[in-house]
């Protein structure tokens, strides 16, 4: 068998992985421990990213031909590469929380929605919350007034509604004006003389 078919399922299965990526990012992994390397991968998994460690020369053919070409240059030394089909943030938030503590750990490069980042374009990356931290806050910021508005009501109820409650201006206005019949009234004697 030559070697040239025993590559093929392996860059077949590459290209399968990278097929509906959102991003995918490279790392230098050399100095990690087991624990720090089994830590990893288990955030990356619980979070539906897919780690695997490929050589070089099989990821680089598998990228020919896609957004994930420009990756070529970083494909030097040993890399993993972490894909993500859901979250395009996924993976680089999650590599680099970890490479706080594993400082062996290194982002090489990535690619987010069809655009090439270097190591420090994927850090930017990272601080990107996800896309249900935003939601999150999203909810939360409208929800805000809302609650407001309904605890000052809530107050209001408590303390007897709107016998509470200063009399709106639009009253207070009437009740000082003189009755529409009391101006009309000199106006129909004026004609009357």
């Amino acid at each position: 068998m030559a070697k040239v078919e025993l590559k093929q399922p392996i860059v077949a299965e590459i290209s399968e992985a990278i097929k509906e990526a959102q991003s995918v990012v490279l790392v230098d992994y050399r100095g990690l421990t087991v624990e720090q390397d089994t830590n990893l991968r288990k955030e990356l998994r619980e979070a539906g990213v897919m780690y695997k460690v490929y050589k070089n020369t099989m990821m680089n053919f598998a990228f020919k031909g896609t957004d994930f070409e420009g990756l070529a240059p970083y494909l030097e030394g040993p890399s993993a590469v972490a894909i993500s089909t859901t979250d395009a943030t996924a993976p680089a938030r999650i590599l680099a929380k970890v490479a706080k503590d594993a400082k062996a750990l290194e982002i090489k490069a990535g690619v987010v929605e069809g655009i090439v980042y270097d190591a420090q374009g994927m850090q930017a990356i990272a601080s990107i919350p996800s896309r249900e931290e935003l939601i999150s806050k999203l909810l939360g910021s409208i929800q805000s007034p809302i609650t407001n508005f309904a605890r000052v009501m809530n107050q209001l109820a408590e303390k007897g509604g709107a016998a509470a409650c200063p009399a709106p201006a639009a009253e207070v206005v009437a009740e000082e004006a003189p009755a529409a019949e009391e101006v009309a009234a000199p106006a129909e004697e004026t004609a009357a003389e």
